[in-house]
């Protein structure tokens, strides 16, 4: 009877694929705060003059950047939202999807994760700004 309790001894950790990408979008914008604010910048991490140096990631940071700036979802000097602007939003994203095309079976699994999730992320923003934009949320209640 004592070998029907040994699995029970044992605790199981169940971790889902949604949870461990969540917590990977996190620690990619506490590193990217991090790296705005160079707190964060470690011996060798930087060029001269206090540069990053220039790598794959920093190319998609400086690309994404721009599209969340496009879709509102960065606040100016003063804590004022800039304004929404989608067209240059899809843009950037659309330079990013190229880059993904161009790059594609070049990329090491890391670099291929990091502009897999960004692109993910931004299109999901992009569809939530233009949803919302164009009030796609009411159209049910209108037509009925």
């Amino acid at each position: 009877m004592s070998d029907t309790s040994k699995p029970q001894d044992k605790p199981r950790i169940i971790i889902d694929s949604d949870w461990k990408a969540e917590a990977q979008r996190e620690k990619e914008r506490l590193a990217s705060q991090t790296a705005e604010t160079g707190a964060g910048a470690a011996a060798g991490a930087t060029g001269p003059g206090g540069v990053p140096q220039a790598d794959f990631a920093g190319l998609i940071n400086v690309l994404a950047m721009q599209a969340l700036v496009s879709l509102g979802g960065v606040r100016g000097p003063g804590g004022q939202p800039f304004p929404p602007n989608p067209e240059m939003a899809k843009y950037h994203i659309d330079l990013l999807e190229v880059l993904e095309a161009r790059t594609r079976n070049n990329l090491t699994p890391e670099e291929k994760r990091i502009l897999d999730l960004t692109l993910y992320e931004l299109r999901m923003r992009y569809v939530q700004v233009v949803g919302a934009a164009t009030g796609i949320g009411g159209l049910a209640d209108e037509e009925e």
